[in-house]
């Protein structure tokens, strides 16, 4: 069997009735739905325990950029503003949202959940519906063209869901947790083949990779490099390519007309991304840092049953990037298991099974990045990737990242070998039990525990009930302290809060984003820094307290000038994303610096004088 027969449906016998007949083919479904809800929930836990008082402990500066995003999309409704562009955020050169991962149709989508809720709960209901979902996906495709066996898929498919780094990535990201979308757009491409139906299979398509490239565009260009490969490997194959001749105009036709829908749904947010105001190259991020160490595919992941037990690791660049940690157990078993597959396959099979391996190599070797790591020491082996890392896609994203493919490789693989296991006859009951234990090894460690969550601090009864706005002019700048970056995100959140009521509107300086300012063009994290918000850095992050000087203050007018600033505001907590912050060194140089505060709302404000003057 070809990866494109379809298992049969249980449906296709002849039913009591038309009802009885349907519930009992979705019965499954609805069963694996359940389960795979349930373990995203579980997954997610942490949040669910208070939505709006507790943080992911890894990645707070994540939460708060996508709860801002989630802010901003209950804004853009209600403001008719630009999905894709706005001053809001570092201010007043303002953000190329189409340059960040913007994941505009889940801000669309929940903006009625984020209203009423706030972007702390869209953002737990997303992140648990994106691990849930993935599993589901993976579940319909699996029993769509791979296998027949119930079991089979649900093994397959947990594990694509839930795999190691997709648990890891739950540590606030809600673009790469969307891992349905790659089975999903590969279903539609599969769908392609289908004889004179190019043109609505064309236009499904488009629309799903205009929807994709909202939520995850590297994702997406991962999930069409990986087609790409498995497709020119399986139409190669000799039992296959008859097949594939027979398929080729058909998909031809219907990936032009995809590429025609997406071309026209996408035409603004790609003019956007490549060429709008304020876009840059690259990602502002190292690719040999964030590649993937040899060693680490051996490893665990920290969120697991074996960390719990001891066997952690310490090779990823941080615990929201252990894109690969599927342990020594699972690393034996691949191997096998498609040794084992290969040698009682049909041709077609066969087949299909080349072009999985294919795939999950190929994507191996990227995840490796530019130069070969074992274990920490970067080698002097070059790798493929450093004749790619420059080129167009290739320099937005993360090497590390490429080994999220491996997983869905594995994934698939396991949900072969489930279905030869449980439908063809073992030779002995030793043979059942060495199975048994192998499956036992490679997967019981690798079963996830929930993402860590503390609690965080609680939005101002300045921010809260609306206090500002008798400080600010509409869409004026005001900006807590520290200013707003990834290392220090509260003011971020406090805005991304404002925005999800709707109403009047300030901005800030600064923040958290990708944008223009790395050499040669490239990009960089947030805003290059002024003297004066780099001033309340030093005293936040660091705990330096200096003498205030003249040229402090004649900077401070300066930049206060250029930023337009109205109102400046210390709460009395602030949060660090990787580490206590120094509140109190904020406020001695604020108060140097700015004079004596008012009292408002549980906050320190600072009023900018007309002129501004910070004197």
């Amino acid at each position: 069997m070809s990866v494109v027969e379809a298992a049969p449906s249980e449906s296709a016998e002849p039913p009591p009735s038309a009802l009885r007949a349907r519930l009992r083919a979705w019965r499954p479904h609805l069963l694996f739905g359940v389960v795979a809800l349930a373990l995203g929930t579980y997954v997610v836990s942490g949040l669910w325990l208070n939505p709006h008082g507790r943080v992911l402990v890894e990645n707070k500066g994540d939460q708060a950029f996508f709860e801002w995003l989630l802010g901003y999309g209950v804004y853009t409704l209600s403001h008719g503003a630009d999905p894709f562009y706005t001053t809001l955020l570092n201010a007043p050169l303002g953000v190329n949202l189409a340059a960040n991962t913007s994941i505009t149709v889940y801000t669309t989508l929940f903006a009625p959940l984020t209203f009423l809720a706030g972007p702390q709960v869209s953002f737990a209901t997303i992140l648990t519906l994106n691990l849930s979902g993935a599993a589901f996906a993976w579940w319909l495709f699996l029993r769509r063209f791979l296998v027949r066996n119930h079991i089979a898929a649900a093994v397959g498919a947990l594990f694509c869901g839930f795999a190691p780094g997709f648990v890891s990535h739950a540590n606030g990201h809600l673009n790469w947790t969307a891992g349905w979308v790659a089975p999903v757009l590969l279903w539609r491409v599969l769908k392609l083949r289908e004889p004179g139906m190019w043109i609505r299979n064309g236009i499904v398509l488009g629309i799903l990779i205009a929807v994709g490239f909202s939520i995850a565009a590297e994702g997406l260009f991962f999930t069409a490099l990986a087609s790409a490969v498995f497709l020119a490997v399986w139409s190669l194959s000799p039992s296959t390519r008859g097949e594939a001749r027979a398929a080729a105009p058909s998909m031809a036709a219907g990936l032009v007309t995809a590429a025609v829908i997406a071309a026209g749904l996408l035409m603004y947010p790609l003019y956007m991304h490549f060429d709008g105001p304020r876009t840059f190259t690259g990602t502002g991020f190292n690719q040999y840092h964030y590649a993937e160490d040899v060693g680490a595919y051996f490893e665990y992941p920290t969120r697991s049953v074996a960390a719990w037990m001891g066997f952690g690791n310490n090779l990823a660049p941080n615990p929201t990037e252990e894109t690969s940690y599927f342990g020594v157990g699972l690393m034996l078993l691949i191997p096998i298991a498609l040794i084992v597959l290969w040698r009682r396959a049909e041709p077609g099979r066969r087949a299909t099974l080349a072009a999985i391996s294919a795939v999950g190599l190929v994507f191996l070797v990227l995840s490796w990045g530019p130069g070969l790591k074992f274990f920490k020491d970067l080698t002097d082996i070059s790798l493929p990737y450093k004749w790619l890392m420059d080129l167009p896609l290739f320099d937005s994203a993360l090497p590390a990242r490429y080994a999220l493919v491996v997983a869905a490789v594995f994934g698939i693989v396991l949900a072969l070998l489930t279905e030869r296991l449980l439908t063809e006859p073992l030779p002995s009951v030793t043979a059942h039990t060495l199975w048994a234990a192998a499956y036992a090894v490679a997967l019981l460690p690798l079963l996830p525990t929930p993402v860590l969550t503390e609690p965080r601090v609680a939005e101002p009864a300045f921010i809260a009930d609306g206090l500002w706005r008798d400080y600010v002019t509409d869409n004026g700048v005001m900006t807590a302290l520290p200013f707003a970056t990834t290392d220090t995100a509260d003011g971020q959140r406090w805005q991304a809060y404002t925005m999800a009521r709707a109403g009047k509107q300030f901005r800030i300086p600064d923040g958290y984003f990708l944008g223009p300012g790395g050499p040669d063009g490239t990009g960089q994290i947030g805003a290059t820094m002024r003297p004066t918000d780099w001033l309340f850095f030093q005293a936040a992050y660091y705990g330096q307290i200096r003498q205030i000087s003249e040229q402090d203050r004649a900077s401070a007018r300066a930049d206060f000038a250029y930023w337009g600033v109205q109102a400046v505001f210390l709460p009395d907590q602030i949060t660090g994303s990787h580490t206590s912050l120094f509140r109190s060194a904020a406020e001695l140089t604020a108060t140097e610096l700015l004079g004596e505060p008012e009292r408002v709302g549980g906050v320190l404000l600072w009023r900018i004088r007309p002129g501004l003057d910070p004197s």
